[in-house]
């Protein structure tokens, strides 16, 4: 699971058009996410495949809207291709560099982008997965979805994104999936509004058909969403996150992850005492720096533009292999596979504010 990173860039442009499928039938463009052996990561040659043909479809008149998919049946995309980036940086490569700056573009430019994007989110959205979705103006689960930021499970924050999507959904939800890394299924996504649609995953192909013989009329984006509301519901019942909602509201409003964890072992709330112990063993396994930082970058990010949010994602990117936790988490989770993580620092008792403080200094949040 390594990117190219040779310099015979086209070379490595050729070995990538499989990794990326671009079709158009009935005036919409697919593109699909093509290694399914590797959860459909995202590598920096995809991520340029996906923008190229995004950008050249923008242009082209016959094309009235896109439909972003994963191959096989397990995932949409896991999220990027941690390990090349991993190798990038032991390496003294740039490629960890280039590819924030690409894959945080890429996702930009779905959100404002000057077409209606379909996504249909079947299997696991992780990570960068997320973040090519989020921006979509019809996001679709099944009942494989499963959708998380779980990147503080080796030591990194929630990115492409994350800082604007997370914070904004209601209450303190945001947070909690954000700081704790947890996955949520397709009723959980609904209730969130980190999807819009819910389609069996039986009924993709039908989907499909339905799309290939679509009438086109005035409005794409309309068109598309009475093809959607002929096969798909917008609510599901029994959200586990509804019960869990006033504990959530409490325990991730506190100051600190440490106050956090100290409450949910001391308090109940709303019936969610084993919820809240289960909650805070997680909380103590993962990165306290990396949960410190996503909970300052969050609560900053409610106040931030799009852009704005992406920006301040970078400046912590370009600190965070120095002096963050990422490599060591990868080390142990991927590399030597130990799981082990030694976390710097190894509680959340010894992380200090300044210290989390440190990595959002020189931010400029004018402009908001």
């Amino acid at each position: 699971m390594t990117a190219q990173v040779s310099s015979q860039e086209a070379k490595a442009m050729d070995a990538t058009q499989n990794e990326v499928l671009a079709e158009v039938r009935n005036h919409i463009g697919h593109l699909t996410l093509n290694r399914p052996a590797g959860l459909n990561a995202l590598t920096l040659n995809m991520v340029r495949h996906l923008q190229r043909q995004l950008d050249a479809w923008a242009e082209d008149s016959q094309v009235n809207a896109v439909v972003l998919r994963g191959a096989g049946e397990k995932a949409f995309c896991a999220g990027g291709d941690i390990r090349s980036l991993y190798d990038s940086y032991k390496n003294g490569d740039t490629l960890h560099e280039d590819f924030f700056v690409e894959e945080y573009a890429l996702d930009l430019a779905i959100h404002n982008y000057c077409k209606p994007v379909l996504a249909l989110m079947d299997g696991f959205v992780l990570g960068g997965g997320m973040g090519l979705v989020q921006g979509a103006d019809m996001r679709v689960v099944t009942e494989r979805s499963r959708l998380a930021m779980p990147e503080v499970a080796i030591g990194y924050f929630p990115d492409v994104g994350g800082s604007y999507f997370l914070p904004r959904i209601p209450g303190e939800l945001g947070i909690y999936l954000g700081v704790s890394g947890v996955q949520i299924r397709a009723a959980d996504a609904l209730y969130c509004g980190l999807a819009d649609w819910y389609l069996d995953s039986e009924k993709l192909g039908a989907l499909d058909e339905q799309l290939d013989h679509l009438v086109w009329h005035e409005s794409p984006l309309k068109d598309l969403q009475g093809v959607l509301a002929k096969l798909a519901a917008q609510q599901l019942p029994d959200a586990p996150l509804i019960a869990l909602r006033p504990a959530i509201d409490h325990f991730f409003a506190l100051p600190d992850v440490a106050s956090m964890v100290e409450q949910m072992r001391e308090v109940t709330v709303a019936d969610s005492h084993e919820w809240a112990k289960t909650t805070a063993d997680l909380l103590e396994s993962r990165s306290p720096l990396a949960m410190g930082v996503t909970l300052e970058m969050l609560r900053r990010g409610r106040k931030l533009s799009l852009e704005h949010c992406f920006a301040l994602e970078l400046h912590l990117d370009r600190q965070w292999f120095e002096r963050g936790d990422l490599i060591e988490g990868v080390r142990a989770l991927l590399i030597d596979k130990d799981k082990k993580p030694r976390w710097n620092p190894p509680t959340l008792q010894a992380l200090h504010a300044e210290h989390v403080e440190s990595f959002f200094t020189g931010f400029e949040q004018s402009g908001s």
